[in-house]
């Protein structure tokens, strides 16, 4: 009985056998018409379903039309941009009224108790609160040092020992948790200035009467950030007295150096610095004079203008393409002149009169051609002896208008054997400068400094005009070296963590997939650009000079007696002496909270410019990158490039009309104007193109203009409550307003300024509110009138914003049933069928007036705030989040509609990744309509990817097809590869994004990041490779003992003064750039050694090829969806390979929904990213960034206050001291008896 099953079973074989024939010969026709397989009819129904679903879903989680209803009770009023940023510019100029007026009482106090103490005599064991070596209760006392024997005076003095002062401190949240004392102030010397000098220590004694008008200030304002007088001996006494910052290694910090002070102490300045190029400027001179000119730079601000130009027989720019002008002292450009000094060389034989000659020309030209600061103008010489006084020049050029000598000469000799020192400090004492002799790179910053005080002797002469100065926007205490420094550490640990994981990896770690990986991971460190960090604290400073009030003084300098024999000499003389610099800080993000963002609404925004066009702040002000890292220009930011046209014009070629908006600004102009922008957002990887309304106006006697702006689209509208409705009406009703917000699952806005107590801190911003909640509840309520107030009406110490607080309050009555009234019950059979499809793990709200509402879903049923906790620590900035922004803009592509979003990357992530989905609530009346709320909620992706599955069933998972959706700017939200969830699809299939884009489904949008920073090659060998090579390093340790002896020998003889600087620059020191040992052979006995070579590419891999940072341009090439109704692209269907996919939109939703049929041949090279690329301007080999900006620079308002000269001035003698010559009398007579013999 087998026989049937065998032959069914025969039948089933050859039934198999012809179904295979006919497989075979279709195989041939499967390139030519694959894409007929996609349906469209198919594709359509699921994308119509998943958008149905997802709606359905929001709809029923959000509550969102019983959000819409709770507001109707509120009316839509018209937005009048021209009131607001009047009503804004108003209140900063009060408050920063407030603070010139304590910066005034500092000086005139100071300038009072300097004279009425100038007898007194320095105490050199006078104790003092050292901001680096105070001690608080419980520290132990540092063990006293040895004292030290007598020193002879002219090596030193005996060591002086001071025991440090006991003070205790509390961290204030108004100095950003700073431990302070409010009782005393405290002093910070830098590390080159000897706080035990007669001079300083009197200063520091004279100066601790300060201390009652630190505190007067104080309680009159307690607003006041940072107060201060930086004293022209270097030292800073800061009020209230806090510990100096000891994290960074070493301390940078001199006050003489920061802008607040030298834009004080002197007016803007044209300087030309002459460096002798001769070849007698060689080793240790070369090292002295270049650490002049940088620390030169290191005095000069955005109002200053310089250049620097070397000179041997002919005068030569240290930067080419800065030949024959002067340029802006900002950031960018004096790194471009310290590179360009650091590879000066010298050569030849110096002509000093062609370097005047051209010098006193270049400036002329400058003032001429009103370019350039158009006030003070200097030319500092640097070189190791001029062989004549060129009085000629000096004749013709400099003494045309006696006895105004409009070019001031500041000369340095450097060296420590110079002879001929008579003729240039002749050239600085007769041009109203001070001539200066350096023998070592120790003494440089205090000797460069005596200029200072020179300069700004117009102003000390006088006497009763102090111009009040408000600084650029800057890092607090920070020094922008140390950009350098963090970067070479981040470079070192890069390698150092390179080297770990090949000892754990081996080979691995060579694949050309990890090797990507690891750098594209680098890289996007490197993007990394924080518009928010807490990591610095910037601010902007309001400073004015202290003057000495003594017109004449005495003075002990050495005089030169005869040729060998110098005298000390005591004798009175005219002076004209600035005391130092009176000041205090304006945290920027003090300005920002009496801007009422609230009244901007979302996507509006405030920002302030400076007189040069350098914002002060913006939203896209990025100053640090890496996350922690300050950009080396982070402070010299133009208003033009960050406010991006739409204008499809290429990088930096700006518009005409924007640069005639940027002119009206900068000249404090009242104007308004609107244009069409890209706005780019979300870790700059998102844009919209927008028309945006710009409002703006001066804040007057300073030299800032605020501007506002806002979308044109739904800006023009806000949401106000009605007057029954204001909140105490509704006491009088008896309702208790703090009843609004009960329980704990609520925040506000925490930058906003709702209420402020100014003698009470508050551990959260919601305690604080419901501290005044309080208060308004109590009968005799009233409203503070100002932020800033005046005395004596600030004596209440608080502020509330009365519009905000009404608003909060409505906002908070009318959807108190957010957070209390379940969304859904275990018992609703939708809410659990919900809740099992789609894993809802939270539901939200926030309002325009900045309170964030929510409420967990949990899974158990059980109470769990985990959830409500994660998310309320990172959404709580209401409009300014982001998915607050997208759903508003999404309103006006379609309105009834949800915007999702993944984090990007975050299929790399193994955690679970949540979609977040909000929907705009606008609320509509008379014909105008305004954003009200945003409502939404998140959800778990494998829920999303669970139902994308079920609608689309076994159709996606098949070889060949790949399904995808993406988001509104290409973002891949589901994807059947998990990992590829979170990228952009160009990364991910690039041909068919390319098509995508043919086709108008996207649009591109270039949007160009003028902020960038990029990493310059140092082109050093690397030491790395020196590992395999330990010999070498013993070579080199005994080349360098040698030398060092040699070294030691001349000087000791002082027979050959050059000789040291020649070793010197023949053999660098052992830390500098080591040579690469010499190459190995591959090949051992005559057979290549495999290893070898793969040891040589780890080698290479690892090896640190060191770089510096360098200011560049780069762009990103953004996508968005092409947002035009019933784009036909929609109904296309596919078409063989010609069109091998078919692309729809998910209704209600940004989504789009994309079946690719992938038998079809595509090229996997082409790659559309997002990411930066760097922006080359075809520049000439030697021309930079820097050029480029110069050649094309934009125009600036000069400060208004310009004391250049005096004609009493003529009276001080004070120029320097000549240099005292102690002849060696072995060497003297050695000469001589040779002399004799030869």
């Amino acid at each position: 009985m087998a026989w049937p099953r065998t032959r069914t079973l025969a039948h089933w074989w050859r039934l198999c056998l012809g179904l295979f024939s006919i497989v075979v010969w279709l195989v041939p026709c499967v390139n030519l018409q694959p894409a007929e397989n996609i349906n469209y009819n198919l594709v359509h129904s699921w994308a119509d379903k998943l958008g149905m679903e997802l709606f359905h879903l929001g709809d029923f989680i959000t509550r969102r039309k019983e959000v819409q209803e709770s507001f109707k009770e509120a009316k839509v009023v018209s937005r009048n941009g021209a009131s607001i940023v009047d009503s804004m510019a108003k209140e900063i100029e009060m408050m920063m009224d407030l603070k010139v007026s304590a910066v005034r009482r500092i000086m005139d106090t100071a300038e009072n108790t300097a004279l009425s103490h100038q007898n007194d005599l320095a105490d050199k064991m006078f104790s003092y609160y050292n901001a680096k070596e105070m001690l608080e209760p419980g520290d132990p006392f540092p063990p006293i040092p040895t004292p030290a024997p007598d020193m002879d005076k002219d090596i030193g003095e005996p060591l002086i020992y001071v025991q440090p002062k006991v003070v205790v401190l509390e961290k204030r949240p108004e100095f950003h948790n700073t431990p302070v004392n409010f009782s005393v102030s405290s002093v910070h010397v830098p590390v080159n200035v000897f706080d035990r000098a007669p001079d300083v220590i009197k200063a520091i004694q004279w100066s601790e009467n300060l201390d009652q008008i630190f505190r007067d200030n104080y309680k009159n304002d307690p607003t006041l950030s940072w107060q201060f007088f930086g004293s022209s001996t270097g030292f800073m006494r800061q009020f209230p007295a806090s510990k100096w910052n000891k994290d960074v290694p070493v301390d940078l910090y001199d006050c003489r150096l920061r802008s607040w002070y030298m834009e004080a102490a002197t007016s803007p300045k044209d300087i030309v610095i002459l460096m002798d190029g001769s070849g007698s400027m060689l080793g240790q001179r070369l090292d002295i004079a270049k650490h002049v000119v940088n620390t030169i730079l290191d005095t000069l601000g955005t109002n200053d203008f310089v250049n620097i130009f070397t000179f041997a027989k002919e005068v030569s720019p240290v930067v080419s393409c800065f030949e024959d002008l002067l340029i802006q002292a900002n950031l960018d450009n004096i790194r471009e002149l310290k590179e360009g000094i650091e590879s000066f060389k010298p050569k030849s034989i110096a002509n000093y009169t062609a370097a005047l000659t051209f010098a006193f020309e270049l400036l002329e030209d400058t003032k001429s051609s009103s370019r350039g600061a158009q006030c003070n103008q200097a030319i500092m010489v640097i070189g190791d002896g001029a062989p004549e006084n060129n009085r000629a020049v000096f004749e013709l050029h400099n003494w045309r208008d006696p006895p105004y000598k409009p070019v001031r000469v500041f000369t340095y000799l450097i060296g420590k054997e110079v002879a001929n020192w008579d003729d240039i400090r002749w050239m600085a004492c007769e041009n109203q400068g001070y001539y200066v002799h350096l023998s070592d790179t120790a003494e440089v910053r205090e000797m460069v400094l005596n200029y200072i005080p020179v300069m700004a002797r117009p102003l000390v002469l006088g006497r009763h005009d102090h111009p009040v100065i408000w600084s650029q926007v800057y890092a607090d205490i920070e020094d922008t070296k140390l950009s350098d420094y963090l970067w070479e550490i981040k470079q070192c640990e890069e390698q150092k963590a390179d080297v770990l994981e090949y000892w754990q990896v081996q080979d691995r770690m060579l694949e050309p997939s990890e090797m990507h990986r690891r750098e594209y991971r680098r890289m996007k460190e490197t993007w990394n650009q924080p518009v928010d960090s807490n990591v610095y604290q910037f601010m902007t400073t309001v400073s004015m000079p202290i003057y000495d009030r003594r017109e004449n003084a005495n003075i002990t300098e050495e005089v030169l007696i005869n040729e060998a024999l110098w005298e000390l000499q005591t004798r009175e003389t005219r002076i004209a002496n600035i005391l130092g610099v009176a000041g205090t800080d304006v945290p920027i993000n003090d300005i920002k909270k009496l801007l009422s963002p609230f009244m901007l609404g979302v996507n509006g925004y405030a920002f302030i410019v400076t007189n040069n066009g350098y914002i002060l702040f913006h939203p896209d002000f990025r100053p640090i990158f890496q996350g922690y890292i300050l950009k080396p220009s982070y402070n010299s930011v133009d208003m033009i490039e960050v406010e991006l046209l739409d204008d499809d014009k290429g990088a930096r070629d700006f518009n005409p009309v924007l640069l005639t908006i940027r002119d009206s600004i900068i000249n404090q102009s009242t104007g308004s104007k609107w244009m069409l922008v890209k706005n780019h957002f979300d870790e700059m990887k998102r844009v919209i193109r927008i028309k945006r309304q710009y409002y703006w106006t001066a804040i007057k006697k300073t030299p800032f203009t605020l501007v506002i702006s806002y979308p044109e689209q739904y800006g023009v509208s806000r949401m106000d409550i009605r007057t029954e409705q204001e909140i105490h009406r509704v006491n009088i009703k008896g309702t208790n307003i703090r009843s609004f917000f009960d329980g704990k699952r609520w925040k506000i806005h925490p930058d906003w300024l709702f209420c402020k107590h100014s003698n009470r801190t508050f551990k959260t911003p919601e305690i604080e509110l419901l501290y005044f909640l309080e208060r308004m509840s109590e009968p005799g309520w009233r409203w503070p009138g100002s932020r800033s107030a005046m005395p004596p009406e600030h004596a209440a110490a608080m502020f509330c914003d009365r519009q905000l607080m009404q608003a909060l309050v409505f906002d908070a009555r009318v959807t108190g049933w957010f957070s209390n009234k379940t969304s859904w019950h275990s018992k609703d059979e939708k809410g659990n069928e919900f809740k099992q499809r789609f894993g809802v793990t939270l539901a939200f709200l926030a309002t325009h007036s900045g309170l964030t509402r929510w409420h967990e879903f949990h899974s158990n049923g059980l109470e769990d705030t985990r959830i409500g906790e994660a998310f309320s620590q990172n959404n709580t900035r209401a409009i300014d989040e982001i998915w607050y922004k997208r759903a508003v803009d999404q309103h006006f592509v379609r309105e009834e509609s949800f915007v999702y979003s993944v984090p990007f990357d975050a299929g790399e992530s193994k955690s679970e990744i949540l979609v977040t989905a909000s929907h705009a609530i606008f609320h509509n009346e008379g014909g105008k309509a305004a954003p009200a709320a945003v409502v939404g909620f998140q959800f778990q992706h494998s829920a999303l990817y669970k139902l994308f599955h079920n609608i689309t069933g076994n159709a996606c998972a098949m070889d060949d097809k790949d399904c995808y959706i993406l988001d509104n700017n290409g973002y891949v939200v589901i994807s059947t590869r998990v990992h590829e969830t979170g990228r952009f699809f160009g990364e991910v299939n690039g041909a068919i994004m390319k098509r995508l884009l043919e086709e108008n489904v996207y649009k591109r949008v270039i949007v160009y990041d003028y902020q960038a920073v990029c990493f310059k090659s140092k082109n050093d060998n690397n030491a790395s490779s020196m590992l395999l090579s330990p010999f070498i390093h013993v070579l080199r340790l005994g080349k360098w003992l040698l030398h060092t002896a040699l070294w030691y020998i001349v000087q000791l003889m002082q027979w050959a003064p050059g000789v040291s600087a020649h070793f010197a620059d023949m053999h660098g020191d052992l830390n500098g750039t080591e040579p690469r040992p010499p190459p190995e052979h591959h090949e051992r006995n005559g057979h290549g050694n495999g290893k070898k070579k793969n040891d040589d590419t780890w080698l290479r891999y690892l090896t640190l090829h060191r770089t510096r940072l360098k200011t560049c341009d780069m762009q990103r090439e953004l996508y968005t969806l092409f947002n035009e109704k019933d784009n036909v692209v929609y109904n296309m269907t596919a078409h063989a390979c010609e069109r091998p996919f078919v692309v729809l939109p998910i209704p209600n939703s940004n989504l789009i929904l994309l079946v690719i049929d992938q038998l079809c041949p595509r090229d996997a090279s082409l790659i559309l990213t997002v990411n930066p690329q760097t922006i080359d301007y075809h520049l000439p080999v030697n021309d930079s960034l820097a050029c480029f900006k110069q050649a094309n620079e934009f125009n600036r308002v000069r400060p208004q206050s310009c004391i250049s000269r005096h004609a009493n001035e003529s009276a001080i003698k004070l120029c320097g001291k000549g240099c005292a010559v102690y002849a060696n009398l072995g060497l003297l007579l050695l000469c001589h008896i040779l002399s004799r013999w030869l």
